[in-house]
């Protein structure tokens, strides 16, 4: 008997309508995505989390995503836009257990990927994960402690994964050589018919000197956006996004352009009539930014450091330990060769390299587990 036949679903899971096609055969029907990233916050895994679970529902499967909204919460400490799940103990296993999935996934490493790692050991339930950032530079930003110090966590919590999925091949080497293995890959991927060269101006920039240089993003300090706004370049600095470090950067930059949180069709504009977008962080696995940016026509300058690496060549843009050198450089590349590269990135073939990547589970054997108290 399979438990996920049993039970029925409550309201934190949509699945297919009325002639939406059904799961393939051998595919998990029904997933469970626990995240401790989701909405109101606005970022590249919330984007890909979305964008991945509204493809697979669409695609006939039946998608329950725990979140922090779901749970009382505190602010993050430094990031009070970030939402931590205060669950009380066993819910997060509850509502699993209630759920039934054929396959959990647990996407991120706070406090609900922690209670669903732990329920998942207990009960004997195979579960995947996913590396969506460099976990250990981001806590070192904020803590000023040595990023060595985080690794541990990470082999602990992302170990006993049947498969851990991250999405370009350095990161892939660095989590290999930091031991932790079972690694698949899923990339990301871009709605072309959002983000292409053809997006309308926003009418900021009418004004602006070019070139017009963008970043696109959260405004925190893990993502170094001071190295953009200080480097030497004529023209103009245009900053889309929000966060913690907004003001002080406002401040301490008057003459960039802050112009907030942007989405959609606005979003693709600022991309497409850019000069060059700047992507400064060195501590993104992909950088999902950047990929729309090419989309919309627009090189890309930023480090030679992992996800710029995998995405970026010099028919594209330019990597360079002086920013300043590689927007100059980005400035002269073909924007048709851009849009070209941009669009090979599906969601599509994104959702099927992430269904691949989940690892089903015999309801039977997980109710045994249950029986025997493991």
């Amino acid at each position: 008997m399979n438990l996920a036949l049993a039970i029925p679903l409550d309201g934190d899971v949509a699945g297919a309508v009325a002639g939406q096609p059904a799961a393939r055969p051998g595919e998990p029907a029904r997933i469970a995505v626990v995240t401790d990233a989701w909405f109101p916050q606005m970022n590249g895994v919330v984007r890909t989390l979305s964008t991945t679970i509204e493809t697979l529902r669409g695609w006939g499967h039946e998608v329950a995503v725990i979140s922090p909204d779901q749970f009382r919460s505190l602010p993050c400490p430094t990031y009070p836009e970030i939402r931590l799940a205060l669950s009380v103990p066993g819910a997060v296993g509850r509502r699993l257990a209630r759920l039934a999935p054929d396959a959990v996934h647990i996407a991120t490493e706070g406090p609900l990927g922690l209670a669903a790692r732990r329920h998942c050991l207990r009960r004997a339930i195979p579960f995947t994960t996913a590396y969506h950032t460099q976990f250990p530079e981001y806590v070192a930003r904020r803590t000023r402690l040595p990023a060595r110090w985080f690794w541990p966590y990470i082999r602990w919590f992302h170990r006993p994964a049947q498969r851990v999925m991250v999405a370009t091949h350095s990161i892939r080497a660095e989590l290999r050589d930091q031991g932790v293995a079972r690694l698949h890959h899923w990339s990301r991927g871009v709605d072309l018919a959002c983000f292409n060269p053809d997006a309308p101006m926003p009418t900021e920039f009418a004004a602006l000197p070019r070139p017009i240089q963008l970043y696109v993003g959260r405004v925190a300090v893990e993502k170094n956006i001071e190295a953009f706004l200080a480097a030497d370049t004529p023209g103009s600095k245009v900053v889309v996004g929000d966060g913690p470090a907004r003001a002080a950067l406002a401040a301490r930059f008057p003459q960039a352009h802050f112009l907030g949180k942007r989405s959609g069709a606005a979003l693709a504009g600022c991309y497409a009539h850019a000069d060059v977008f700047v992507f400064p962080s060195r501590t993104d696995t992909f950088g999902l930014v950047m990929i729309e940016a090419l989309a919309c026509g627009t090189p890309v300058a930023a480090f030679p450091v992992p996800g710029p690496l995998d995405i970026v060549d010099d028919e594209v843009g330019a990597l360079s330990e002086k920013l300043d050198r590689a927007i100059a450089a980005a400035l002269t590349c073909d924007r048709r060769a851009c849009a070209a590269r941009g669009a090979n990135y599906s969601w599509e073939a994104a959702t099927r390299q992430f269904l691949a990547g989940l690892v089903a589970f015999d309801g039977e054997a997980e109710a045994a587990a249950a029986v025997l108290g493991a």
